[in-house]
């Protein structure tokens, strides 16, 4: 599996796990058992939408495309910089 397989993959099952889908990949890595993806997605939408809420998940997928494990890995206001709201 290539890593672009992977983040295919890792966003299916983010969209299975939490019923939300991903905005965007913001993270690739491949280790032993397979890959890591880092996945930002919008878990609140507000007006104006530079007030949504983000979220970033850890999707490990093994080699065939199956699930390892998933995390969130923090919350933060789209207009936030990594400083204020990672």
């Amino acid at each position: 599996m290539n890593g672009s397989e992977a983040a295919g993959a890792a966003v299916r099952v983010l969209a299975d796990l939490t019923g939300k889908e991903a905005e965007a990949v913001v993270g690739l890595e491949q280790d032993e058992g397979g890959w890591k993806v880092l996945l930002e997605t919008v878990e609140l939408r507000r007006v104006p939408s530079t007030t949504d809420v983000l979220a970033t998940f850890e999707v490990a997928i093994d080699g065939d495309g199956e699930l390892r494990g998933c995390r969130r890995l923090g919350r933060y206001s789209r207009g936030a910089t990594q400083e204020e709201g990672r």
